[in-house]
C-alpha cells in the first residue's frame, strides 16, 4: 500500500482530527505545528505567537481508497474560508486557514478547488484560505494527540467555540 500525507491548518488542530481521522482510507491524524522558523517548537511557544508557526495537522492516507482532493473537500466543510484571522473562537496567526502543498499537483487541486468554492456562491465573503507550500511539520506533544478521544468532554467545549454551528450553518446542504 502506498501512502501520502496532506497537512491543513484551520484552528485548533484539536478539532481538524476528528473530521478526517474517522474517513475510509485515513491511516492516521497527527496534530502538531508548521510554518515557523523555531525547529520542533513546543505548545508554549506556539502559543505565544512569536514563532509562526501554525496548528495543524498531518493527515497520513492511502491514495487508493481517498484522494488527495476529497481530502481538500473534507477540509473545507471545517473551516470558515472568510475568516484569515483565526477560526471561530481561535483568534491569530497560529489558528489561521492553510491548505499546505507538497507538489505542484497539490497545488493546482487545491486553487481549483478553492477556485470552485469562490465561484459557489455558498459564501458572500471572499475566500481568504491560504495555500502555501509545506514546510517541516513537528509533531504536537502527546497530550495533544488524538485530543478528541482521550477529553471527550474538553473537546465538546471546544466545538461549541462556533465552529459546530458554523458548519451547521453553511456546509450541511
Amino acid at each position: 500500500m502506498a501512502e501520502a500525507t496532506a497537512i491543513f491548518a484551520g484552528g485548533c488542530f484539536w478539532c481538524m482530527v476528528q473530521p478526517f481521522d474517522q474517513q475510509p482510507g485515513i491511516i492516521k491524524v497527527i496534530s502538531g505545528y508548521t510554518g515557523g522558523h523555531v525547529a520542533n517548537p513546543t505548545y508554549e511557544q506556539v502559543a505565544s505567537h512569536t514563532t509562526g508557526h501554525t496548528e495543524a495537522v498531518e493527515i497520513t492516507y492511502d491514495p487508493a481508497v481517498i484522494s488527495y482532493a476529497d481530502l481538500v473537500e473534507i477540509y473545507w466543510q471545517q473551516t470558515d474560508p472568510t475568516d484569515a484571522m483565526g477560526q471561530f473562537q481561535d483568534r491569530g496567526d497560529s489558528y489561521r486557514p492553510v491548505i499546505f502543498y507538497q507538489n505542484e499537483a497539490e497545488k493546482a487541486i487545491a486553487e481549483a478547488s478553492k477556485a470552485k468554492l469562490a465561484a459557489s456562491g455558498r459564501f458572500s465573503d471572499p475566500i481568504v484560505t491560504k495555500i502555501e507550500p509545506a514546510q517541516p511539520f513537528y509533531p504536537a506533544e502527546d497530550y495533544h494527540q488524538d485530543f478528541y478521544r482521550k477529553n471527550p468532554w474538553r473537546y465538546a467545549m471546544e466545538e461549541q467555540g462556533g465552529r459546530e454551528q458554523f458548519k451547521a450553518q453553511h456546509w450541511v446542504n
